[in-house]
């Protein structure tokens, strides 16, 4: 399969050809699990390959990520692919789990798999955690915090509902959020979030 023209364009050939080696085996193993809706499949570049790929430019210089909740390797395998980062995947789901590590020896990508809820993850804290889709803000951060250095930064992408999380999760936490638009997804927006802290008990 080859990558359409706005995948080559965004990465290099390399990179291009081994996200198609990943994006046909998505197709395979999407007859079987469900990694993606079907309605997704015809938009598979753009829906799932570049929104992935338009965190690259936020991430910050790192050896190594967590992404949460990877499912079908959004979009923690394919940043792995794209920037040649190791990436530790955490995904609950023992068929999804299966899914990633053939992904990851398909497209050569530096990943692992961790086929445990979040919660029960044990890694060595990242600089830097990524996760799409998987919760609500307040409950990404609680998921997130034990596996974050303290100099981390956290990149979620989130959608309409990012004004009530945000406010939801203020009432636990303190935090520093850059907010950044979707170039896929004109509802959503990219969070940044570092300096991650509980809020103290009230006095």
């Amino acid at each position: 399969m080859k990558p359409p023209e706005i995948a080559r364009g965004s990465v290099s050939r390399e990179t291009a050809e081994r996200l198609a080696a990943f994006v046909e085996l998505l197709f395979r193993w999407n007859e079987r699990i469900n990694l993606i809706s079907r309605a997704d499949l015809a938009s598979v570049w753009s829906r799932h390959i570049e929104d992935a790929l338009q965190l690259v430019p936020l991430l910050p210089r790192a050896d190594r990520a967590i992404d949460l909740g990877s499912g079908g390797g959004f979009p923690g395998l394919v940043l792995s692919i794209a920037t040649g980062m190791h990436f530790d995947l955490v995904e609950a789901d023992q068929r999804k789990a299966a899914f990633l590590r053939e992904a990851i020896r398909g497209s050569r990508a530096n990943a692992t798999v961790h086929a445990v809820r979040a919660e029960a993850a044990r890694i060595a804290p990242a600089p830097l955690i990524t996760a799409r889709a998987m919760a609500s803000l307040p409950t990404l951060l609680a998921l997130a915090a034990p596996l974050l250095r303290p100099d981390g930064v956290c990149v979620f992408p989130k959608g309409r509902m990012r004004a009530n999380e945000l406010t939801e999760a203020g009432r636990e936490w303190h935090m520093r959020i850059e907010r950044f638009p979707s170039r896929t997804e004109p509802a959503a927006t990219i969070l940044r979030i570092s300096e991650i802290r509980r809020v103290g008990p009230e006095r």
